[in-house]
């Protein structure tokens, strides 16, 4: 027995149609589906909340088949975490990118919060390429990843 594939990243979102603006409107993101109330007893046995009502949206990642799916909490709701990059049980993700530097002066238009700007990667595997780190409305770190030529 092993590990074969990798279906879907998930996160917790505050807000669904914040997100959703976020990552369709801004990354390009496209949904897939859409539940604004799933209830059933599998689910709920899954995230071990047995009266669990939740807005979950599962999106396609541009050039991929990986899926992200979005869970908005309606009952229970959940508290913000502190999700800084050192805490343990943080994470990210990184989505490559064409363009990184034509890219960040429309993301900072549009009100992204940034942990850091575009990085030119001058060392490592990764020599040539592009990286920067930013959040997402939930303060979700997204890091965004031109590779070298």
């Amino acid at each position: 027995m092993s590990v074969i594939g990798a279906h879907h990243t998930s996160f917790s979102v505050i807000d669904m149609r914040e997100t959703l603006a976020f990552y369709c409107d801004l990354l390009g993101f496209e949904i897939v589906n859409e539940r604004p109330a799933v209830t059933e007893a599998y689910f709920r046995d899954i995230i071990g909340f047995p009266d669990a009502v939740v807005y979950a949206v599962l999106l396609r990642i541009p050039g991929t088949d990986h899926l992200l799916e979005l869970l908005e909490y309606k009952h229970p709701r959940g508290i913000p975490q502190d999700l800084q990059p050192n805490n343990p049980g943080s994470s990210h993700i990184a989505y490559i990118v064409d363009d990184l530097l034509a890219m960040y002066p429309e993301l900072q238009e549009a009100g992204v919060e940034f942990i850091s700007g575009p990085v030119a990667l001058d060392a490592g595997p990764n020599s040539g390429g592009w990286a920067l780190y930013m959040k997402d409305p939930n303060g979700i770190i997204i890091e965004l990843f031109q590779p070298g030529d």
